[in-house]
């Protein structure tokens, strides 16, 4: 796994993935700079209790999209590099078996995921000591609002991937994600169960480390399905 993990950062090497990694959070990060600098006297305002609080919200509810949406981009990149060269049956013709080829492109999605995550916490300290928001930040509450959505986020990243080693037109994985995506933006109201809330967050028992659970459970479920799907069946 070491050899194949080395190898699939040598294929995104000069890529475009390794900078959608920076932009999502750059994106996020620049789109709240905009935010509080055209309304900063009603949000200080409103989030006079404790501004970091307010400023870490502010810019997770804005990462949950873009974290649906980038990995639906990411995972799409990732598989696209063998579908462009046909390079699929050299692949799976080396000395290695499908399960890690497959395990070697989940890994892979999730830690850039991550990387981007951090970035996202990174951008959101530099932000709000460029707002003068003082020093006391709430490093757990940063770190659970930037990592737990994309967690939770699990079962989308297998899902995602599966569809684009499985499917050489990538219109579809892209569709499917872009949906997924914007039926999590209105999914505050649907029932905990969906897994589209799950970002979010949000569950009747008010325990974010609930939706991380699900998440968690449910990704590893779709993995194993999923890498049983891709043992038995040849990808063109």
């Amino acid at each position: 796994m070491t050899r194949i993990m080395a190898s699939e950062f040598l294929k995104i090497k000069r890529k475009m993935i390794l900078f959608l990694v920076l932009l999502g959070p750059m994106g996020v990060i620049g789109l709240e700079a905009v935010n509080f600098g055209i309304r900063y006297d009603w949000l200080t305002e409103v989030y006079k209790d404790d501004l970091w609080v307010g400023l870490i919200v502010e810019v997770s509810m804005l990462s949950i999209i873009t974290i649906l949406i980038g990995l639906t981009i990411l995972t799409s990149m990732i598989a696209n590099i063998e579908h462009q060269t046909n390079a699929w049956k050299q692949l799976l013709a080396l000395p290695i078996s499908k399960t890690q080829v497959f395990t070697g492109k989940v890994l892979l999605s999730i830690f850039l995921l991550l990387i981007s995550c951090f970035f996202l916490a990174v951008g959101t300290i530099v932000l709000g000591i460029a707002l003068k928001f003082g020093t006391d930040i709430p490093y757990l509450y940063l770190l659970k609002m930037c990592f737990f959505p994309c967690l939770a986020a699990l079962p989308f990243i297998i899902l995602q991937i599966w569809l684009a080693i499985t499917l050489k037109n990538q219109a579809i994985p892209l569709t499917s994600g872009i949906l997924g995506a914007i039926i999590s933006m209105y999914s505050m109201n649907f029932a905990d169960w969906v897994p589209w809330k799950w970002p979010l967050l949000m569950n009747e028992w008010e325990k974010p480390m609930y939706s991380v659970f699900a998440g968690l459970g449910t990704g590893i479920l779709l993995y194993f399905i999923s890498l049983l799907d891709f043992n038995r069946k040849d990808v063109k």
